[in-house]
């Protein structure tokens, strides 16, 4: 073990039985203790044995297209010794005074539960064996269990879990962390290849989403906002609106400040739709001025360009000395880069079903963040977190943008004004011009190489968003990215300016701009130091070591990014003669406690770029739960991390958006897919999780490798058509 997995997450583990509705076991069980920040540490779930020796396994995490719906039952399976195909998997609903932390973000799930669950079947298990043994008047010790069957096998005796759940109910539970858990090789369930819960709920069109909700009496809305941010209603004349056929109500919603959660704007609502968008598109809104409007992305770039020359607001990391080591270096590379604000686009556009009723409001929503709605709508609607009933559907896409709720509260803000249950859905023009941004940066690189070529010197001056020392949401920037801590002398500097646009999370937040910032600054350092890619960056990590703070998320070990540097450059022949117009180019980043490395091989010709093929190689600990659940999530990081790299970019113009549909903000086509082959390598470390470490090394891969192919150097995103 290197130590570097921020806490243990087994923690102190509570279980109780009890007997399940309509006979069987049930087990409650919390785990409690510290976690990333606060509440996070704290477990409660339940799973249930009936007699007929199905069992029930609530997910507890929203399941957002991660497959975490499949891979935490799986652990629990495993341990309490029963076929899969056993098993049934139930949404939880949003309660953490039961089930502790909901959140699907971070990818931190299988981190903070690996091991707690795994004690959770292996707790169950032991009841079973308990409950056997009791009705033969055996020991337990010479008991043994088969898939859903306990065993005696000097007597030759079996008797099936379904048979013995009732009285297993009626045991105390032995205390889960003196359990001895599987030898991962016995695991039957772990580490095998399943698919995803709802697959086949998905694929027959069966209603699982947001979107899919009905209710009897329910009404359809929408709700018009102002292009620019902030901008209240100045005037409107609703008649025209309610004129149309449908239409039940159209009022103002004056709103607040918080950008995260209501906003002025006009509600429309309909017995379809259809009817409530025709009703919207009828009305002539006049928006109060605002300041948000000066703001554009030429100004910020002007900002920017202002900023970048001029002394840094502050310095975050100072090693060393710099200036001197520049003074002294063999060579001195300098470079700009910069990359845009960009939209989520999930395919399922913002979309939340509330129902307001005596002083009560109940909520269908696909949230990544349930508890932060909660509090949320209480404070819109002056009422307590207790009254309020959250039920988490499949959500279609949220890469961050589900862990702000501000469509949940609209929603039911308008259900309560309307006086009935609603439906709030939003057009894919709401939902691109009304995002919280992956925000823009622009990062002013110097670096010194002495005679050898080896980096002596890093300076950045990371131009970003925020006021005095407070960066807005998600543009803030750690000192420990790497090659941080590796080079003596070391300077992160930052300044920032203004913003009025709402931003947040998108996968690998943070990372996935610095990963395209540093990693193609690293590229140039090599080919400024006349060394291969992949060579320079192994003398970059050097030995195997433990960069930061045992236990600390941001520890990073130079030794397990060689692993996969290694072992993708021997997976894509890296080092091979290519065609003339092809190029392979390579980069790796550690993000979400996972090391990624990636190559991309591609060509040009006249100006058009074909991506061949990608192969990636990833550390993400000593197991893999779902070997297709894994793959997919590296694929699916990739390729998105493409797309946005390809043409994606949101820019601003008098305070507003300008972009509105994929006409303008193009998402991958499938045609444009390149194959991805994916390859783990298992190290002595806690499993970890797959979401979102693939993303950060994309961008810069496929940009090294344009270079490589063309010569031509990007350093500011999208591409475009910088290759025309």
């Amino acid at each position: 073990m290197d130590g570097e997995i921020l806490r243990d997450p087994t923690r102190r583990l509570f279980l109780q039985t009890g007997a399940a509705v309509g006979g069987g076991l049930m087990l409650s069980f919390s785990l409690s203790g510290e976690g990333r920040a606060a509440g996070e540490g704290r477990l409660n779930a339940y799973v249930r044995v009936a007699p007929n020796g199905v069992v029930t396994i609530v997910s507890k995490v929203p399941e957002v297209g991660q497959g975490i719906k499949t891979s935490l039952p799986m652990l629990v399976a495993e341990e309490l010794d029963v076929d899969w195909s056993a098993v049934r998997v139930e949404q939880a609903i949003a309660d953490t005074k039961v089930f502790g932390r909901q959140v699907a973000g971070g990818s931190m799930a299988t981190t903070l539960e690996y091991d707690g669950l795994r004690r959770v079947g292996a707790t169950g298990r032991a009841l079973l064996i308990a409950a056997a043994a009791a009705r033969w008047g055996v020991s337990a010790e010479t008991c043994a269990t088969e898939p859903g069957v306990v065993v005696h096998a000097a007597s030759d005796r079996r008797l099936a879990y379904g048979d013995l759940a009732e009285a297993a109910a009626l045991l105390t539970p032995p205390d889960p962390k003196s359990l001895t858990l599987k030898d991962p090789k016995a695991f039957r369930i772990i580490g095998q290849r399943h698919a995803g819960q709802d697959l086949d709920a998905i694929t027959t069109g069966q209603p699982l989403f947001g979107i899919d909700t009905r209710l009897p009496g329910m009404l359809y809305a929408t709700f018009a906002k102002a292009p620019t941010y902030g901008a209240k209603v100045a005037s409107v004349d609703l008649a025209p609106a309610k004129a149309v056929a449908g239409v039940r109500g159209a009022f103002v919603v004056e709103g607040g400040a918080n950008l995260q959660s209501i906003m002025s704007g006009v509600a429309v609502v309909a017995d379809s739709w259809w009817q409530a968008r025709k009703g919207r598109n009828a009305l002539d809104i006049k928006w109060a001025e605002h300041p948000t409007a000066a703001q554009s992305t030429a100004s910020f770039a002007a900002k920017a360009a202002e900023l970048a020359k001029a002394p840094p607001h502050r310095t975050l990391k100072a090693d060393g000395d710099v200036d001197a080591a520049l003074k002294g270096a063999a060579k001195v590379v300098t470079a700009e880069y910069s990359y845009p604000f960009i939209a989520h686009a999930n395919l399922e556009p913002q979309n939340c079903t509330a129902s307001f009723k005596d002083g009560k409001v109940e909520i269908w929503a696909p949230t990544q963040n349930p508890e932060s709605g909660r509090k949320l709508v209480a404070a819109a609607l002056g009422i307590t977190e207790a009254d309020i009933t959250i039920h988490m559907t499949r959500i279609g896409g949220g890469f961050g943008r589900r862990l702000m709720n501000d469509y949940m509260v609209e929603a039911a803000v308008i259900s309560k004004m309307a006086g009935a249950p609603v439906k709030l859905l939003w057009t894919r023009e709401d939902d691109i011009r009304h995002d919280f941004y992956r925000p823009a940066g622009w990062h002013n690189f110097t670096a010194g190489l002495d005679a050898n070529g080896d980096l002596v010197a890093w300076r950045d001056h990371f131009i970003t968003f925020g006021a005095g020392e407070q960066f807005a949401t998600s543009a803030g920037m750690n000192s420990t990215q790497f090659p941080g801590r590796a080079v003596a002398n070391y300077r992160h500097d930052v300044s920032v300016m203004p913003l009025g646009f709402p931003t947040g999370f998108l996968r690998a937040p943070g990372n996935n701009a610095f990963g395209f910032v540093i990693q193609g600054f690293t590229d140039e350092l090599a080919v400024a130091a006349r060394q291969d890619p992949v060579a320079f960056r192994r003398r970059l990590l050097g030995e195997p070591r433990l960069l930061g703070e045992a236990g600390q998320g941001d520890a990073f070990h130079t030794g397990r990014m060689r692993g996969v540097l290694d072992l993708v450059a021997e997976k894509s022949g890296w080092g091979r003669e290519v065609p003339k117009g092809t190029g392979l180019g390579v980069a790796c980043h550690f993000s979400h406690l996972g090391y990624v490395a990636v190559v991309m091989e591609v060509s040009v010709t006249k100006g058009e770029l074909k991506i061949h093929k990608v192969w990636a190689a990833v550390d993400c600990g000593s197991q893999i739960v779902n070997p297709s659940g894994a793959e997919q999530q590296v694929q699916g990081s990739i390729l998105d991390a493409i797309g946005a790299t390809l043409r994606q970019e949101v820019t601003f113009e008098n305070g507003a958006a300008t972009q509105a549909n994929f006409g303008d903000f193009p998402l991958l086509r499938m045609a444009e897919a390149p194959p991805v082959e994916v390859h783990f390598k298992l190290s002595d470390n806690r499993p970890t999780g797959l979401g979102e470490p693939a993303y950060p090394p994309t961008p810069p891969a496929l940009c090294n490798a344009i270079f490589a192919a063309t010569g031509k150097r990007i350093r500011s995103l999208p591409i475009g058509d910088q290759l025309a």
